[in-house]
């Protein structure tokens, strides 16, 4: 095939590599014999480091003996408790493979189409090397290679003829309309969410890691069908000059409006189920078409998709392949505007002009002043289609509220109300304060520096690099979304006093030092 060529090639010319860095170590099968005999082990060392006597080498001998014998005690234990609770390693591996081959196979109910739509029948012209030079710049370094192992530094360290090869590749495959068989596979790597039981596998994310190159290919398509292809102004995912930034200001500044006016503003944030997983192959072939894609590209996502095999990779190994029928990829550069042109098609006949109407990929905001008709409007087009709206994770929140304002209802069952929303990763509050929000980036800002902690608390690093890692990190993380707030002075003081304590950390000052803030800031 032709990533065994490649391959092949990459060992005689480049060489083998000693392999990638070392992996953390593990430590979830730690108990306290082990924590308390490596104390003692160090403890040993540091006494045999001071004083270099016999006595003291065996005794550091010793208790490194004893700690290996504890270690391996320990992890035995661990996992036969662990291989108690899941019978076998197969039987893990078994669980994962069966819930996410049941995921990605299973379609909602939903209406058949019986109108059809007109395909677009146009010549296609060949892709050009300045596009995939284009797209071989957007490609991100240092990422999880997919089952071909060849990772996107190849064609970047090969320059222009890379660019020549791929070009010739890209026109073969658009050509053809057929993509080479080892594309077609991927290796799913389930992300626990950090929310709800570990255990369960629906609280974990399968994220797809497909070959480098088939991301370069798609990149190639997805920039064509941008240009032909115009989406609504209420979808702000992946759309050039938007950001969620934007989504988070609109929606603070008509809850401002009518907090000013004293009207009451009715805000349903919906939740989709499993959105990606979910979308049915044949709504995504009509949504292309009656957006205007030529019937080449058509065909060329559709062969992208047909064809799709998958394993799971989990602690324990990898399962056995399998088919995926159902859904987009989550892991895959094209997947992301393909869910969009489905979105745009499908929300068409109830969206009203942002900011009454927005969505982010399957994140959607209803504001209305009546809103529970147009809830009900909103999942009867969606579910008829094959989404699946949540009923437990969408939730309503009024601004203004007056006595007497009732509830608001999803087929007869009361949507859960709440005073405050965690919106794009911004807590709304239906008061129109932004306390809550503010202590939560000062927390968020605190995690960041922890994280960086050991580079900027090294004292043999200069404070121009300590600079710049806390302005990359730390500064982001605490400022996220706060340029949509109307701060108050206490706000904006707590904001100061804790990037200040951070700053002293990072520098080593204290009060005895008796340097004014403006100078360490």
């Amino acid at each position: 095939t032709t990533a065994e060529v490649i391959m092949e090639t990459g060992r005689k010319v480049l060489g083998v590599s000693s392999g990638r860095r070392k992996e953390d170590k593990e430590t979830w099968w730690w108990n306290e014999e082990v924590q308390d005999s490596i104390q003692r082990k160090r403890l040993a060392k540091k006494k045999w480091d001071m004083d270099r006597t016999e006595e003291n080498r065996q005794e550091y001998k010793e208790l490194q003996r004893r700690v290996e014998r504890e270690v391996s005690k320990a992890k035995q234990k661990a996992y036969d408790e662990l291989y108690t609770r899941l019978d076998t390693r197969e039987g893990e591996k078994d669980l994962y493979s069966e819930y996410f081959e049941e995921l990605m196979n299973e379609e909602n109910e939903r209406e058949k189409r019986v109108e059809g739509v007109n395909s677009v029948e146009q010549k296609v012209d060949n892709i050009r090397k300045d596009e995939v030079r284009k797209a071989l710049k957007r490609m991100k370094s240092g990422k999880a290679v997919g089952p071909d192992d060849i990772p996107v530094e190849v064609w970047k360290c090969l320059g222009e003829v890379a660019v020549e090869f791929l070009t010739s590749l890209f026109n073969r495959v658009l050509e053809s309309e057929r993509m080479p068989e080892e594309w077609s596979r991927s290796v799913l790597v389930p992300i626990f969410k950090n929310k709800g039981d570990v255990q369960s596998c629906s609280n974990y994310r399968g994220i797809k890691l497909m070959s480098h190159t088939v991301k370069l290919w798609e990149r190639v398509v997805e920039a064509r069908l941008r240009k032909v292809v115009e989406i609504c102004e209420q979808q702000y995912d992946f759309m050039p000059r938007k950001s969620t930034t934007d989504a988070i200001f609109a929606l603070r500044i008509l809850m401002e409006k009518y907090r000013n006016g004293q009207r009451e503003l009715h805000c349903v944030f919906v939740d989709l189920e499993k959105a990606y997983d979910r979308v049915p192959r044949e709504e995504l072939w009509y949504c292309m078409r009656k957006s205007g894609v030529a019937e080449k590209y058509v065909r060329v996502v559709q062969d992208m998709y047909e064809r799709n095999r998958t394993v799971v990779r989990c602690a324990v190994g990898q399962t056995e392949e399998f088919n995926v029928e159902v859904g987009l990829h989550q892991g895959s550069a094209l997947s992301h505007f393909l869910f969009a042109i489905v979105m745009d098609q499908l929300s068409e006949e109830v969206r009203q002009e942002s900011p009454w109407t927005m969505m982010f990929a399957d994140d959607i905001v209803i504001c209305r002043e009546q809103v529970e008709e147009n809830l009900e409007r909103c999942r009867f087009v969606l579910e008829r289609r094959g989404m699946k709206v949540s009923r437990s994770k969408t939730e309503y929140m009024c601004v203004n509220e007056r006595e007497g304002s009732g509830t608001v209802r999803l087929q007869g069952k009361e949507v859960k109300k709440v005073q405050e929303f965690k919106y794009l990763g911004s807590t709304v509050q239906s008061n129109g304060e932004c306390g809550k929000e503010v202590k939560k980036q000062v927390q968020a800002g605190w995690n960041g520096w922890r994280k960086v902690s050991g580079v900027l608390c090294d004292r043999k690093i200069s404070t121009r690099i300590k600079g710049k890692v806390y302005r990359t990190v730390v500064r982001p993380a605490m400022l996220y979304g706060l340029e949509t707030v109307s701060l108050r002075k206490r706000q904006e003081s707590e904001l100061e006093v804790a990037e200040l304590k951070m700053l002293k950390f990072s520098l080593g000052v204290t009060r005895l030092d008796r340097i004014r803030n403006e100078y360490i800031r």
